[in-house]
């Protein structure tokens, strides 16, 4: 039972790029305190999911979670602005 839980929706023109770069990730999910899961709603928005058995856990989950997608889209910026450079 997971009574903690926190859902959050990010809006991204790399919105399916994030949720692949983040499968690997799901795919090893060790934990038994909390359960972390994914999807694409549409197009442009992905929602990460996280529930937890308590407290800490969900921050541990979130912790990390958000900052892969935070990176992860970072990453698509960068590669965005390195492909409009002349002769990229």
């Amino acid at each position: 039972m997971h009574p903690h839980e926190a859902v959050f929706r990010f809006e991204s023109a790399h919105a399916a790029r994030i949720y692949q770069s983040l499968a690997p990730e799901l795919a090893d999910e060790v934990n038994p305190r909390s359960t972390i899961s994914c999807q694409l709603e549409g197009e442009h928005t992905l929602v990460l999911r996280v529930r937890a058995q308590d407290t800490s856990s969900l921050r541990a989950a979130l912790n990390m979670y958000l900052r892969l997608v935070n990176v992860a889209d970072e990453m698509q910026q960068i590669s965005d602005l390195l492909s409009d450079l002349p002769g990229a």
